[in-house]
């Protein structure tokens, strides 16, 4: 985990909790996926995003690399 520590991005074994805040906006990458967004799809601060992607069928390449578009500096910055 220190190798990540150094770095500000999301990583698929940092947890939720670390996710959200790392960015604010984090939820909205999540919700877009329809995860932690209601009762039957809730997700745990505690869990890691590759245990949430494994439980739920979503690809965590890809759920990683639209959380890291989140750090992505925006044209004109």
């Amino acid at each position: 985990m220190e190798e990540h520590a150094e770095q500000a991005k999301f990583y698929k074994e940092m947890t939720v909790g670390e996710a959200m805040k790392l960015h604010a906006d984090a939820w909205q990458i999540f919700a877009g996926y329809h995860l932690g967004g209601c009762s039957h799809c809730g997700i745990s601060e505690v869990e890691t995003i590759e245990q949430v992607c494994l439980g739920y069928g979503v690809p965590v390449d890809r759920i990683i690399e639209d959380l890291n578009s989140l750090l992505a500096p925006t044209p004109g910055t």
